[in-house]
């Protein structure tokens, strides 16, 4: 146990995490490195240049003439991944923090940081891409000093793109970080940290053992779920899984036992054994609270099911993602599903498509309200479509987030006019070194779900990095905006907006589907009304023949009468005609600027 060190890499997106993954995994001989990123082994993360799932790897190093087991788990640095990051944090005793040398400290550094330090980590300060020409290693220095208040010779200047400073790294963390605390002798206790499903073998559960041994073939349990199990296969992960006879106190690995339904394996279990259970769990792992909820439809209806297995799948994959049956007019059955934020929910739509071949309608996603009626009851709204009659509500509470800003000082104007624009209240502003200032606001998050993060980076030339924490429930003047197709309301387009935006967003909205609905043989009025109150109309003029044209000369009441026989075949057509409204036109509504 001395001589196992687990650690994991936190940093901000794309300061070099996953490549300096890749220079320790070369250094230490665990495999050949034949493209860049070996640990996203993701179609989607390749495409992206982003790490959206962790992972686990064991390392051999000789330090010393000793022989040292080193488990590193890579961590995304993307804000809507950031609860991948809270479980590697729980399996660890170290983490690697990466600071890019040319952007210095970001807001989602500081996010990750934080969770470390409340985990009693030890930080490995490291400034990565030294060999840039626009690196600033000296001022990145003083940074890291501000915020960690270690020792300047603590940090590591490093280069994972050419190896300068890789040697260093590995012995810091033989050095400074400590070796997992543990009582082999006690009963045995293992906490999930991750699952993946294997078609053939079942569920496949990541855990650390964080006192006992468990043996091959040993008799387990689940201590949340009860549900009992063998032991048939445990092991190590390195570029595969490497069977092993027993892990002990401290090690990570993985172990099948044909798990077949994947509502059993919970990550954040405990796993021991039958005849010498433990006395209580591990703890440690708070439930994820969803951020942003969307309804998510199969096309075709008779899909539903296997839509429902492939989210359970999904879900062993991504505990993030939480889901729930619900119905729609327009669109049929289907499932509410609560994601960390938009990109969340983009790779879910992509992987579901991906990985299990699901073809899905994404409604405009929304944020969970809290609406009390006039005899003081609560009830949790998630979808606008769900909401009581307007008559009855006394009020209604919208959830807030408090909003960290970090940028030069070049921006601060634009950013506190987009900040204002969506309704946020400055908190404080601090000086983080030089021209860089750190804004907090507080905003609702009703108003950041959709498009705040992409305007934030355009005003910012991308040097804008955001982080943000849930902030409670307040008061709002909020109205549900109907979308009306010839009079019918389509569900899927309504949405909860504040009484300001209603009229403005509204017109724009009509004017959208004007543009993506395609034409029918009779006209479509799109309407957007708040109750009974039309606030903004566009027609979707109809597709006409015509039929006048074999009259030449002549009466012209002749003319007339095909004219009328005309209108009169439209209006019968529109009573019975129905309008399809395409996929783009939902997404549509999210881009709407």
């Amino acid at each position: 146990m001395n001589n196992i060190r687990n650690f994991c890499i936190i940093a901000h997106i794309d300061h070099g995490k996953s490549t300096l993954a890749d220079r320790l995994l070369e250094f230490t001989h665990t495999i050949q490195i034949t493209e860049g990123q070996m640990l996203d082994d993701m179609e989607l993360e390749k495409e992206r240049g982003i790490t959206i799932k962790s992972h686990a790897i064991q390392m051999e190093y000789q330090y010393k003439g000793e022989k040292y087991i080193l488990n590193l788990i890579d961590t995304p640095g993307h804000v809507d991944f950031s609860y991948e990051v809270s479980r590697s944090i729980a399996a660890c005793e170290g983490a690697l923090l990466v600071v890019d040398a040319s952007q210095g400290v970001q807001a989602q550094t500081i996010s990750n940081l934080y969770m470390a330090l409340e985990h009693d980590l030890e930080i490995i300060p490291i400034i990565n891409k030294c060999d840039m020409p626009n690196a600033m290693p000296d001022e990145v220095e003083d940074e890291i000093v501000e915020l960690l208040g270690c020792d300047r010779k603590d940090i590591i200047r490093a280069s994972a793109r050419t190896g300068l400073g890789v040697e260093e790294i590995l012995n810091a963390i033989v050095e400074r970080v400590p070796h997992p605390e543990g009582d082999e002798d006690a009963p045995l206790q293992a906490l999930i940290f991750d699952s993946v499903f294997n078609s053939f073998r079942g569920i496949i559960a990541y855990f650390k053992v964080v006192n006992g041994v468990i043996h091959k073939g040993d008799k387990v349990k689940f201590f949340n779920t009860g549900k009992e199990y063998d032991a048939d296969e445990v092991g190590v992960l390195k570029m595969d899984m490497i069977p092993r006879n027993e892990l002990r106190t401290g090690d990570v690995g993985y172990i099948i036992s044909g798990i077949k339904t994947s509502t059993e394996v919970r990550v954040g279990d405990t796993i021991t054994h039958i005849a010498r259970p433990c006395d209580k769990a591990i703890s440690g792992f708070e439930e994820v609270k969803p951020m942003v909820f969307a309804g998510v439809y199969p096309i075709s209806p008779e899909d539903y099911e296997n839509l429902r297995a492939s989210l359970e799948k999904l879900q062993l994959n991504d505990a993030a993602l939480t889901f729930q049956a619900e119905s729609s007019v327009a669109l049929g059955f289907g499932f509410r599903c609560g994601f960390l934020g938009l990109l969340h929910m983009e790779i879910v739509q992509e992987r579901l498509d991906r990985e299990f071949d699901m073809d899905v309608i994404t409604t405009v996603p929304n944020v969970s309200y809290n609406i009390y009626d006039k005899h003081g009851v609560m009830t949790e709204v998630h979808n606008p479509g769900s909401m009581p009659d307007p008559t009855t509500i006394d009020h209604i509470d919208e959830p807030y987030i408090r909003a960290s800003i970090i940028t030069a000082t070049d921006y601060i104007g634009p950013i506190m006019t987009l900040c204002l624009g969506k309704r946020g209240e400055l908190v404080k502003q601090e000086y983080v070194s030089g021209n860089r200032v750190e804004i907090y606001y507080d905003i609702p998050l009703g108003e950041i779900v959709i498009d705040f993060y992409d305007k934030l980076k355009s005003i910012s030339k991308g040097y804008a990095s955001f982080d943000y924490h849930p902030n409670g429930f307040r008061p709002s003047k909020l109205i549900k905006l109907d979308i009306l197709l010839n009079g019918e309301p389509v569900d899927a387009l309504s949405t909860l907006t504040h009484e300001s935006n209603a009229y403005d967003l509204g017109r724009r909205m009509c004017e959208k589907l004007k543009e993506l609905i395609p034409r029918q043989q009779f006209d479509i009025a799109v309407q957007a009304a708040i109750g009974a109150k039309i606030i903004a109309r566009e027609t979707i003029k109809q597709v006409r023949k015509d039929v006048t044209a074999k009259c030449y000369g002549g009466d012209v009441s002749r003319k007339r009468k095909l004219l009328e026989k005309q209108k009169r075949g439209k209006k019968r057509m529109k009573q019975i005609g129905n309008v399809e409204v395409p996929q783009k036109a939902f997404l549509a509504v999210l881009k709407l600027d």
